[in-house]
């Protein structure tokens, strides 16, 4: 098989990789940002909720700004942005400093993410469109396999703002990839402003929209105060905590596999299992303190949940968006998500100072939970309900 038609798919990969290590590095040195910037661990946890609160409050307007605009040169724009603001995150000397850096890499984020997954899907043959899917959802997991562990090492080595300095390089390298391997991938430049009820009347996207939210808000509660979790709390050493991580990406690597091949076959069952079981390890993880290896387990199957969610409600998005407002359809999921990460830290960090960290798992497998009831009485059934409409699918 020839390499030279993946190259953009790569490139969009690439660039899937450093925007979620940039994200979730963070979670990995909480404790180091909060020491060093003389910060409370909650207040330091507000970099993780104040990035998605931006991102959630700006998808659409940036998505409507972007709707006309040719992908490749969006693309360059956003990789270019957070190249620059992941350097002011590295020679941040104030936690001020620090979130501003944050701010200007939450605005690239912003239409990235509403743009790269059409992009991948644009930059392959229509047979290999859930392959490209799962690509994105592979760049994901590798971040989290190697690149989160990778910048909680050089940040523990070299401190937090190499880890981010880092990212930084590696962003450099991507942009010129993408900018020597992307091809001209044309906008249908076809939906405005006007046609937003398009996307705000349908009751599908808005029953996923809603769901995400909830689940979104349910897992960040647990996954953005992991670290402090399982140091406090399961008394796990730093090495441990760093393969926790891993193994949680990892997970997501098979989560990747499975869906390519079984997702048509079995949607119901994924959406099921990715909401319930996720609630699961939760629980698992506040129950399990005392059991090292067998928390390991856990965060694999928890890994595995949660990228399954992502990708299946993905699709689902995209499938019952209409055709010339994609773009716009996973900008606002986009937006959404981040707005469930937003509440998830600052709910946690509440939970935290209230209750302590001892609990935040278990008030946010109750979340999750809701979410569960969600799928199972609302959502789920309207999808089920469009694909017989459409008879494009006989077995969910």
């Amino acid at each position: 098989m020839r390499i030279k038609p993946w190259l953009p798919l790569i490139g969009l990969v690439l660039s899937v990789f450093i925007f979620n290590m940039s994200e979730f590095t963070p979670v990995g040195l909480l404790t180091n940002i909060a020491t060093d910037l003389e910060v409370s661990e909650s207040k330091a946890g507000m970099i993780i909720s104040f990035y998605a609160w931006v991102v959630a409050i700006i998808s659409l307007p940036m998505m409507l700004l972007f709707v006309k605009t040719e992908y490749k040169r969006t693309m360059l724009l956003m990789v270019a942005l957070f190249s620059f603001f992941q350097f002011i995150s590295g020679i941040a000397s104030s936690y001020e400093m620090l979130m501003i850096g944050r701010i200007g890499v939450a605005v690239a984020h912003s239409v990235f993410w509403a743009i790269v997954t059409p992009m991948a899907i644009k930059s392959v043959d229509i047979g290999y469109q859930r392959l490209a899917i799962s690509a994105i959802a592979a760049g994901t997991s590798i971040a989290m396999i190697f690149g989160i562990p990778l910048g909680r090492i050089i940040g523990l080595a070299l401190g937090w703002r190499m880890a981010f300095m880092t990212i930084a390089i590696i962003g450099v390298f991507t942009f010129m990839m993408l900018l020597i391997v992307l091809p001209r991938m044309e906008n249908p430049r076809t939906f405005t402003l006007k046609r937003l009820p398009d996307i705000l009347t349908n009751k599908v996207l808005i029953g996923i929209y809603i769901l995400t939210i909830v689940f979104v808000t349910g897992y960040y509660m647990g996954y953005s105060y992991i670290e402090p979790f399982l140091g406090q709390v399961a008394g796990m050493s730093d090495s441990m905590i760093t393969l926790a991580l891993t193994v949680i990406g990892v997970a997501g690597i098979m989560a990747g596999f499975l869906f390519a091949r079984l997702y048509d076959a079995y949607r119901s069952t994924f959406m099921i299992l990715s909401v319930g079981g996720s609630a699961a390890c939760m629980f698992l993880i506040y129950s399990l303190t005392d059991m090292g290896p067998t928390i390991l387990l856990v965060c694999l199957i928890w890994g595995l949940c949660t990228t399954t969610f992502v990708m299946t409600f993905q699709n689902e998005t995209i499938r019952s968006s209409v055709s010339d407002g994609v773009m716009v359809a996973t900008g606002l999921e986009s937006g959404l998500f981040n707005l469930g990460i937003a509440l998830g830290s600052m709910f946690g960090g509440m939970v935290l100072d209230d209750m302590g960290v001892e609990k935040v798992p278990l008030v946010g497998a109750s979340i999750v939970f809701v979410s569960l009831l969600l799928l199972i009485a609302i959502v789920l059934p309207m999808i089920r309900a469009r694909y017989a409409k459409d008879s494009s699918d006989k077995g969910i």
